[in-house]
């Protein structure tokens, strides 16, 4: 390997450390922007009746930002870190050795499972419990009304309903949080890259690439957030987490860049385990919990039409960002 390589990123006589700053900059603040918006607007929108999560247009709308994180999974994060972690920069033992990117992401995606399932059921353990009690505080009030009980002749189906939906909404919100993880583990990494570049060639492309890809991201997590059913301050609290998390990694990458080397060893290693274990997150989280938990629900079986137009932008949206892989 030639230590020339190695030591810094080829600029192909583009290198301009006062335009770089700009463009990182105008970078930071759009991609502000782009999430902010991207993960506000199903949060904000489920105000407004046409766009609460029980429309059909809540689901169109998840269906293109599930495409989208699933093509950030597997068309970005994943090629990502097996140019990380295969580098020739990199010792041949182990890394050239063994396909660690996609071990990692298998890890990854397997563990994701079993922290979706023991936190769900965690909760629904916590809800039953609680409905339980309510149910006995009610019923012993019943048996000490003057010796009168009453009981409804419907009480049994409303709190079996109203069980399904609490636990519908517990499981949006271990979806959601889940999500958030995946989805800012690569964001910083992504964040940091742009942050220490100086090579405007690279830098631009990436802008553009980066807002759009932060806009629908946003989408897919605001729509979890929403139907996860949070308190205004949990979910703003998350919303601002998610659109902070690249601009915040830019800064850094900004504060780094007179000594960051993206191709040491150190950094291809840990820029590589990241984008593994976020490949194997996001892809699970795209298949399982936005996917599946739509497409294999009654409501989008018995409307061919929804189905359609589900599918439709399902796939406009992988596509939409498998085409942004030509730009980044």
């Amino acid at each position: 390997m030639s230590s020339d390589s190695c030591s810094s990123d080829a600029s192909d006589g583009c290198y301009d450390k006062d335009l770089a700053l700009k463009l990182r900059i105008g970078a930071l603040i759009s991609i502000l922007i782009a999430s902010a918006i991207g993960v506000s607007f199903p949060i904000i929108g489920k105000s407004y009746k046409a766009l609460r999560p029980q429309r059909d247009i809540f689901f169109i709308v998840k269906a293109f930002a599930a495409g989208v994180i699933l093509a950030t999974g597997f068309v970005h994060v994943l090629p990502d870190a097996f140019e990380s972690l295969t580098s020739e920069c990199l010792k041949e033992n182990p890394w050239a050795k063994f396909p660690f990117a996609g071990f990692i992401s298998m890890v990854a995606a397997m563990l994701t499972s079993v922290i979706d399932y023991s936190a769900t059921a965690f909760y629904e353990r916590i809800a039953r419990t609680e409905q339980e009690g309510h149910k006995q505080d009610h019923d012993s009030t019943d048996h000490h009304d003057n010796g009168v009980t009453h009981v409804p002749v419907h009480s049994h189906v409303h709190t079996h309903e109203e069980l399904e939906a609490g636990n519908t909404k517990l499981r949006q919100r271990v979806v959601s949080q889940v999500l958030e993880v995946g989805i800012v583990a690569h964001s910083v990494i992504i964040g940091i890259a742009l942050g220490a570049s100086e090579v405007p060639c690279t830098i631009r492309p990436l802008v553009a690439a980066l807002t759009f890809h932060q806009f629908f991201e946003g989408m897919g997590l605001g729509s979890c957030i929403a139907q996860g059913g949070f308190k205004m301050k949990a979910a703003s609290f998350m919303a601002l987490a998610f659109s902070f998390t690249t601009p915040v990694g830019i800064v850094v990458g900004i504060g780094i860049s007179s000594t960051y080397n993206e191709n040491s060893q150190t950094a291809l290693v840990v820029q590589g385990l990241f984008d593994a274990a976020s490949s194997g997150i996001l892809i699970y989280m795209a298949l399982v919990d936005l996917m599946a938990a739509d497409f294999l629900t009654p409501r989008m079986r018995k409307n061919p039409g929804l189905q359609m137009w589900c599918y439709a932008a399902l796939f406009l949206g992988a596509g939409a960002m498998a085409l942004l892989a030509v730009w980044a």
